[in-house]
């Protein structure tokens, strides 16, 4: 997890830009000092990739070496402003395709490590569910004891009653000695 925070971070770092990354203006009066926001120059008075990514609403294009303006309306900017090989934003080292490439690797790793982290919960709630903790135990056993004496009182009273059947002749057995006597 701590991995996933590390390589969050610096993903963060690189694709996001500090937007009070300019020094301020400070002006300095004899009671107050009044700090004033950075005045920023449009995007296609720079010059240089480095100068252009500064500001973060900006784009560099290295196919003209232009630096335009990031089109807002769009998330990924479309081929008429510059090709996606060839568009940096961020840093001058990345290209979007990249970027986007990247950004894809990464969510889908986050995506896998998440489902599997859910599925394992709940496999794991799962077997917790089917094991039986020891009062569940406790209370099977007893159970189990107490149908056992069960049947065999059952048997016990079956057989006593057998006993009494024989006795007065409501069972034909061979063995009774006042059993009737059949003509074959």
């Amino acid at each position: 997890m701590d991995q996933i925070k590390v390589l969050l971070s610096i993903f963060a770092v690189l694709v996001i830009r500090d937007p009070f990354r300019e020094a301020t203006a400070t002006t300095t009066t004899q009671t107050t000092t009044t700090t004033r926001p950075p005045v920023r120059k449009p995007c296609s008075a720079l010059t240089s990739c480095d100068s252009c990514l500064t500001n973060v609403s900006c784009l560099w294009c290295q196919t003209n070496n232009t630096c335009t303006d990031y089109p807002v309306f769009y998330l990924i900017p479309p081929s008429s402003v510059c090709k996606l090989s060839q568009a940096r934003w961020g840093v001058c080292w990345v290209n979007f395709e990249a970027l986007i490439i990247a950004m894809a690797v990464v969510s889908g790793v986050l995506l896998v490590a998440i489902s599997v982290c859910c599925c394992c919960c709940c496999c794991c709630r799962r077997r917790r569910s089917t094991r039986l903790d020891p009062d569940e135990e406790q209370y099977a056993r007893r159970r189990e004891e107490i149908t056992q004496r069960a049947d065999e009182r059952r048997e016990q009273r079956k057989t006593k009653h057998d006993q009494i059947r024989k006795k007065y002749g409501l069972i034909p057995d061979s063995d009774h000695p006042y059993s009737k006597f059949e003509n074959e």
